[in-house]
């Protein structure tokens, strides 16, 4: 067990505060949310009404997807562009797809590649593009269910204030959608753009994020 905890301990770890920070949001929206319902007149709501409501699940999802879209972009995008210094850039002569050799698929195969890896074909093709393809799904997914949850919240205030209620389009073309969507979009590229370019001149020593301290500025695609 202990030898388990340690080979999976990065991942244990940021799976456990992911459920304690959604724990904590679930309680506190709560608590925002039964407040809002008594200064309206109405009635608070159980622990387990609120986060199956639309109100608690469009907070989740918007989050989701802004998160879901930046590994997308940055996986994708750094097969093409680089930034000299960074160590979340390749190396200036390994921009593109790589050749199959380099990348070990195919007749290039180790004896212990993925299986996908060695067989060619379209399923070596699509073992290829798998985490790109993963992450743009969860992406999608995420913002089709931000789309329908804040539909259903908006609906509802709307209804609240005896104003018209809008059509599913009639949303995805609203200010509400788009500053709930933009508003995480914006903090998640410069998040991205900060780690792009602090990486270059600062270091963090023993952490695979960061160059090695003695490192020069100009060294691309080295960790730490």
């Amino acid at each position: 067990m202990k030898r388990w905890i340690h080979d999976n301990a990065l991942s244990l770890f940021f799976g456990t505060i992911f459920l304690l920070a959604l724990l904590g949001q679930a309680i506190s929206g709560l608590a925002l949310y039964n407040n809002q319902q008594l200064l309206s007149g109405g009635e608070p709501v159980s622990f387990w009404a609120y986060v199956s409501s639309s109100s608690f699940a469009v907070d989740v999802a918007e989050n989701w997807q802004s998160e879901y879209l930046q590994f997308f972009l940055m996986i994708t995008i750094t097969v093409w562009l680089v930034q000299r210094g960074s160590t979340e850039s390749k190396e200036f002569d390994e921009v593109g797809l790589e050749s199959d050799e380099e990348q070990k698929v195919g007749r290039h195969a180790e004896d212990d590649s993925p299986r996908w890896a060695k067989l060619g074909g379209w399923r070596t093709a699509l073992y290829s593009r798998s985490l790109a393809t993963v992450m743009g799904l969860f992406f999608l997914g995420s913002l089709l269910a931000q789309s329908v949850a804040g539909w259903a919240a908006f609906n509802a205030e709307q209804l609240q204030d005896f104003a018209d209620p809008l059509s599913w389009v009639g949303y995805l073309t609203s200010a509400d959608f788009w500053n709930r969507t933009l508003q995480n979009w914006q903090s998640e590229f410069l998040a991205v753009c900060s780690a792009v370019l602090f990486s270059i001149y600062l270091r963090q020593r023993g952490s695979p994020e960061s160059k090695p301290v003695g490192v020069s500025h100009e060294a691309t695609a080295q960790e730490g």
